[in-house]
């Protein structure tokens, strides 16, 4: 009975009485996310600030994207505690998406800090606002300051790995790595972060020191050459092990270093089937062709790789490669074509549709981009001819129609233009577009009446001029 004995007083403006109700309700109901939010907002009206705060806390402890429990928050403390204020108002504008108003305020709740654990936090939080912002050398020089100090954990410490592994700075992460170890995060996230750095940066020798993971000690092994005893170890491992996908790219791998490409290929393809569509099975795939010396599957393997890591002008040489040495395969032409249309690169793209349509003269989505480009550069002919093309493949695919009859018009094809659109009107479903294409023919047919009358009047006029 107490929600709406609460919700009663609340209408009665009797607010100390719904503050107790609604507390009643809250010990009962603690994830109420409505029950909090009036007790926050009573909690305001009484003037409790420190029980108002204490209600906020427990949304965003729920909710940690929610506006109005920032908002109030920054009401609570705008005028009695600075840091808090700004800490409140820069998560607001985080989670509006703005960055660089949230660094700022970040930047103030810093300059008030007044003890070591509230620094570490408030710079903590500076780095990774600078890390989403794109803004990698202000995160690592705030990542390196925060590391001075003795208010620091492990996280920490990898993230500014990770932010130096990215940039290959393959010595600066070792070094992070080293001084977390030092500080006493002898941890085993820290020791593999080290072996992960040590394998990327081609140092697998030592990369095997750090590592207790089974499957990168294997890779490791087949770095290093010693193949035989790596295949050994891919066997004895667990069954549980020989389900997951790193497994499958290690076999794959040991496949590759003993030249056996098609084991190599069936092994990618399992990996494929658990991780589908990963950039590492093309990088892997084009790894093997290579090998084979199939240079056409290579750059079609390149291709996708490097479509997937969104290098694009990469992509393109790769496809346009693979397209000089054989250009029999229609849907490589087409992702050709849309990788070129995406890149602006519409004249070329149209040459590829063109291809298209040579090896399948139905092709209708061909035969439509062309009709589109064709349209584009003012060749309305052209557009005609390719439209005609569709309607003979489909003479019911409505689109088509409506853009052929639109295309005639700006031939001044007016007859044939009414001949388009009384076919359209048969299969159009749309009331509302019946009638605009049934007004446009009416309009035609008035247009064809007065220049037919004006033809016979120039006739007759003729004939007493004589």
């Amino acid at each position: 009975m107490s929600l709406p004995l609460a919700e009663q007083f609340e209408a009665n403006e009797q607010y100390e009485e719904a503050y107790r109700e609604y507390k009643k309700e809250y010990e009962s109901n603690p994830d109420n996310m409505g029950i909090l939010e009036r007790l926050g907002h009573l909690a305001l009206i009484l003037d409790k600030l420190d029980e108002a705060a204490k209600y906020y806390h427990e949304i965003l402890k729920r909710d940690v994207t929610n506006p109005l429990a920032y908002e109030q928050l920054m009401t609570i403390y705008e005028d009695t505690d600075a840091y808090k204020y700004y800490v409140y108002r820069g998560n607001k504008h985080s989670i509006e998406g703005k960055l660089d108003f949230a660094i700022n305020d970040f930047k103030k709740a810093l300059s008030m800090c007044t003890e070591g654990a509230q620094t570490a936090m408030t710079r903590f939080t500076l780095a990774n606002l600078y890390k989403q912002a794109g803004k990698d050398m202000k995160a690592i020089d705030e990542f390196n300051l925060l590391l001075e100090g003795s208010d620091v954990h492990e996280e920490m410490f990898l993230q500014l790995a990770d932010m130096y592994l990215k940039d290959e700075a393959y010595s600066s992460a070792i070094d992070t790595l080293m001084r977390a170890k030092q500080k006493g995060f002898d941890s085993a996230k820290i020791n593999e972060g080290i072996a992960a750095v040590y394998l990327k940066s081609g140092e697998p020798q030592k990369a095997i020191e750090y590592t207790q993971d089974e499957l990168l000690k294997i890779q490791c092994m087949l770095e290093i050459g010693q193949i035989e005893e790596a295949y050994e170890k891919l066997n004895a491992l667990p069954e549980e092990l020989k389900k997951v996908p790193r497994y499958f790219t290690l076999k794959a791998q040991y496949y590759y270093s003993a030249k056996k490409f098609d084991q190599a290929l069936e092994c990618i393809n399992e990996y494929n089937s658990l991780a589908p569509n990963s950039p590492l099975t093309y990088q892997m795939r084009a790894l093997v062709y290579d090998e084979k010396g199939d240079e056409y599957n290579s750059h079609l393997n390149w291709g996708r790789y490097n479509i997937l890591r969104q290098n694009y002008d990469i992509a393109i040489n790769e496809y346009l490669n693979a397209v000089q040495i054989n250009d029999d395969d229609v849907d490589l032409l087409f992702e050709l074509a849309a990788l070129l249309e995406d890149n602006k690169e519409i004249d070329h793209a149209s040459e590829y549709y063109v291809k298209i349509v040579k090896k399948d003269p139905k092709n209708k989505e061909a035969l439509r981009k062309l009709a589109s480009y064709r349209e584009s550069i003012g060749d309305y002919q052209g557009q005609i001819s390719y439209l005609q093309k569709l309607v003979e493949v489909d003479g019911n695919d409505s689109d088509a129609l409506k853009n052929l009859g639109r295309a005639y018009e700006k031939a001044r094809a007016n007859s044939k233009a009414l001949e388009i659109y009384q076919h359209y009107i048969e299969i159009v479903k749309s009331p509302a577009e019946y009638k605009i294409i049934k007004d446009k023919i009416e309009k035609l047919q008035n247009s064809a009446s007065a220049e037919e009358s004006e033809g016979l009047l120039d006739k007759i006029m003729k004939i007493f001029g004589k």
